[in-house]
């Protein structure tokens, strides 16, 4: 979790989060982001297929349960926690992730002083879930 450009609070961190290497080569584009919530998407590609019926690879969403995660978590900071890292990651695969457009929403549901939960649903473009993660970020003191 990096720590926000200055300027337009939404702009700036777009334009960070734009020009991630990973958010570029997967084609991840940010959506939405506000306090303890954010929404990405992506449309898949030769690149990011190769699951069940031709949907997204199964470690591409898992992937975006982590790239969502660190957008939602990073719209509020608590003085004294450095970042340190996802401690826990869990998927659920429910149905094949098809469509031209994939979306990740990402909602904080804890946090405390040295674990955030937060809570992702993935959808396709009919809001169908397609998987459901989880994952506990950490914190270390200052």
């Amino acid at each position: 979790m990096s720590e926000e450009p200055a300027g337009d609070p939404f702009e700036a961190f777009a334009r960070h989060f734009a020009e991630h290497p990973l958010h570029r080569a997967l084609g991840v584009r940010l959506e939405e982001r506000r306090e303890d919530f954010a929404r990405i998407s992506i449309a898949p590609s030769a690149v990011t297929q190769g699951g069940v019926a031709g949907g997204l690879h199964g470690g591409v969403l898992a992937a975006l349960v982590d790239i969502v995660m660190l957008a939602a978590l990073s719209t509020g900071h608590r003085p004294g926690q450095v970042p340190a890292g996802t401690a826990d990651l869990n998927i659920t695969y429910l149905r094949p992730a098809l469509g031209a457009r994939i979306y990740a929403e990402g909602t904080v549901v804890k946090r405390g002083r040295q674990l955030a939960m937060i809570e992702v649903s993935i959808l396709d473009e009919e809001d169908r879930l397609c998987a459901r993660g989880r994952t506990l970020y950490a914190f270390r003191g200052s």
